[in-house]
């Protein structure tokens, strides 16, 4: 239903640098599935990535704190093609009801390395639930 994603043009995504998106809900008869999108490189050196996500929705805002899990201990856990890595990760754990209106995200980097080498993409994908 809606993907978009910021790319970072030197593979550095920066603390202060954020990835803002927006999108319109019409169908509330349906459920919705929210995943962040983040694509690296394979030389992202963390297993994980922790990301401030504040979401604008038609009748409030909130922020919420969230840590994607990207590798096991012996592997990626997104697609990979070539040196590339792409994660779709819920951030929602069940399909979600999501009101008539505007929704805005907001996606921050906030690990301890400033800047997170390596990334070249974040953004929001929103699916119908099946």
């Amino acid at each position: 239903m809606y993907e978009k994603t910021k790319a970072f043009p030197e593979h550095e995504w920066k603390s202060k640098d954020s990835a803002s998106f927006s999108f319109d809900i019409k169908d509330t008869a349906s459920h919705y599935n929210l995943y962040m999108v983040l694509r690296h490189e394979d030389a992202y050196k963390k297993k994980n990535i922790w990301v401030d996500i504040t979401v604008k929705a038609p009748d409030s805002t909130y922020s919420i704190k969230r840590e994607f899990n990207l590798a096991d201990n012996t592997h990626w856990l997104g697609a990979a093609m070539d040196d590339i890595i792409e994660h779709r990760i819920n951030i929602n754990a069940m399909p979600i009801p999501l009101k008539k209106g505007n929704y805005g995200f907001v996606l921050k980097q906030a690990m301890r390395e400033d800047p997170l080498e390596y990334v070249l993409n974040a953004g929001i994908r929103v699916e119908k639930a099946k």
